[in-house]
């Protein structure tokens, strides 16, 4: 897989993407992740890639002829399953468009800043908006960040175990159950006795019945969908 992230930020992207298992995903060649300095279609020598709002709002938007020109340099080097802008009017992310994306070979991912983009590439070149949630943040880099993760961990090869991923959280449409490791008693308090049975047919059930318990008290939301 490769991903290529248009920022005018790159600098927010280098340790979120250089460590721990997206890190390792990179060093094992299983994704490659190029982080694009949108500045370098910038104008003038401040290398200006956003202007005032149309309108009476405040704030700036990022022009769209930087954008594009970065685009259309990506796409004629290789085609793109999806081009992603990451915005608070997004789709919301969730474990399935997570799933759906880490099948993908190529994807761009466009970092929204200041006020957004100009809506006329939102148009005609992205196919796909995501948030990451129900509020707002200076720049699309958080967000461009959480979603490699959210894909990178499920590439098979990612994660040492592979098996991990398919028990987390949302896969199964619940949240997860407790879990636990050594000592079996830490400071008066105890593992579970169904855990240390070792068998595995109890444990299951033990744990599809708390995956139901934490779900209807914390998510009730994903028992009715």
């Amino acid at each position: 897989m490769r991903i290529d992230i248009i920022t005018v930020v790159p600098e927010l992207l280098e340790s979120p993407l250089s460590h721990s298992i997206v890190g390792r995903a990179i060093k094992k060649g299983l994704v490659e992740i190029h982080v694009h300095n949108l500045r370098k279609y910038g104008k003038g020598p401040r290398l200006q890639v956003d202007d005032y709002n149309y309108g009476p709002d405040a704030g700036m938007v990022l022009m769209p002829e930087p954008l594009f020109n970065m685009i259309m340099e990506l796409k004629g080097e290789r085609d793109y399953d999806e081009v992603i802008f990451l915005c608070p009017d997004g789709a919301i992310l969730n474990q399935n468009i997570a799933n759906e994306l880490s099948l993908k070979e190529n994807i761009m991912m466009i970092c929204g800043h200041y006020k957004g983009i100009d809506h006329r590439i939102r148009e005609h070149m992205v196919t796909r908006e995501i948030s990451v949630g129900d509020y707002v943040l200076s720049g699309g880099e958080l967000p461009a960040a959480i979603l490699s993760d959210a894909i990178i961990r499920l590439i098979p090869g990612a994660i040492s175990d592979e098996t991990s991923a398919l028990s987390d959280s949302f896969q199964d449409g619940l949240l997860s159950a407790p879990v636990y490791t050594r000592p079996a008693e830490f400071n008066g308090w105890k593992v579970p006795d169904v855990l240390l049975s070792g068998n595995p047919k109890l444990i299951r059930a033990w744990q599809d019945e708390q995956a139901i318990a934490r779900t209807r008290e914390l998510r009730p939301d994903l028992l009715d969908e």
